[in-house]
């Protein structure tokens, strides 16, 4: 298969994954509602507990080097060869990520800011997926993000993908 074709697959999986996590989101805020536990209502975990509080805390980590603007702790985070979907055409590997997210990282305030709402770990522990809101600086939701992290080392993930999206009408409602 050449490699062109492959990209354009993987970039239909993430656009037909984060509209599936469109719709998860909101029939698990319906499902959430009758869970006595608050923390548990915006959370939708899945995968070994361990290791979904460590991708849980990797996300977080991620977030905060853009709301601290800090671009080397946000390239420490990325693999290698990550590859993040942007428009038509994904950026490849960790060095042409970074450098396209360093405009990100010029300024006093973050331009925009994500957090975690769905963590999922394979049982076999060696990949994971988070998805979330996207906010703007004034806390407008303006997309959602879907990420994929691998474990690289006992307690090390690096994400391997990512692609965001700007929220559909129905993910706004």
């Amino acid at each position: 298969m050449n490699a062109s074709i492959l990209a354009r697959g993987i970039g239909s999986v993430f656009a037909i994954a984060a509209l599936l996590v469109c719709s998860a989101v909101q029939i698990g805020e319906r499902a959430h509602a009758a869970e006595p536990d608050p923390a548990a209502e915006s959370m939708d975990l899945g995968g070994p507990e361990e290791l979904r509080n460590e991708v849980l805390a990797a996300e977080r980590a991620f977030a905060k080097t853009m709301a601290d603007r800090d671009h080397a702790a946000f390239t420490r985070m990325l693999a290698k060869e990550t590859v993040f979907f942007s428009g038509p055409k994904g950026i490849r590997g960790a060095e042409a990520v970074a450098a396209a997210w360093k405009k990100f990282f010029e300024g006093e305030k973050a331009p925009f800011s994500w957090e975690p709402d769905t963590v999922h770990v394979l049982d076999s522990g060696t990949l994971a997926m988070t998805s979330g809101p996207v906010h703007d600086p004034n806390g407008r939701l303006i997309g959602r993000f879907s990420s994929v992290w691998r474990r690289e080392a006992p307690g090390t993930w690096r994400i391997v993908f990512d692609k965001g999206c700007e929220v559909c009408q129905q993910c706004a409602q």
